[in-house]
């Protein structure tokens, strides 16, 4: 049986991965997952948030949410351009990750966006936004897309 792992990190699916972030900031082959600790070690530059936000149309209230961050960091971190904390850039890469897979089962990223705000069973009567600046949350939503893209009621 094929996982939803192997579906969705594809060569494509990477390299628009690194798009999205900024070739400039984002050097070298994404192959796999690992990759992202291996360059966020490097250093990645704090760009990245503003690029991210651009492509999926988040404010900046959500990206702070989402990185867990006040909106007053999220500015000094941007206006600074330098390199993010490892932790940081490996979230960024992940909900990137994230991002493009659920747009890829729900075929458009609306679909995907508004899945994101509507409670869901399997996670509690959570909303899945709400679990992406939790450890652990984005592996719990990328497992319930994995669900949803092989057919699993959830």
């Amino acid at each position: 049986m094929i996982s939803s792992e192997s579906i969705y990190h594809t060569r494509q699916h990477y390299d628009q991965l690194a798009a999205i972030l900024g070739p400039k900031y984002v050097s070298g082959k994404i192959e796999n997952p690992f990759d992202f600790i291996k360059m966020a070690t490097k250093g990645i530059d704090a760009e990245i948030i503003m690029n991210f936000s651009r492509h999926f149309n988040l404010t900046k209230s959500e990206m702070a949410r989402l990185l867990s961050i006040s909106e007053p960091t999220l500015y000094r971190w941007i206006k600074s351009s330098k390199p993010l904390d490892r932790k940081f850039s490996i979230q960024l890469f992940e909900l990137t990750d994230l991002f493009l897979y659920g747009t890829e089962v729900f075929e458009k990223s609306d679909y995907f966006f508004k899945w994101l705000d509507f409670p869901n069973a399997a996670l509690g009567g959570l909303c899945p936004f709400e679990l992406l600046d939790l450890p652990g949350g984005i592996d719990k939503v990328r497992e319930l897309l994995g669900r949803i893209d092989f057919g699993v009621y959830s």
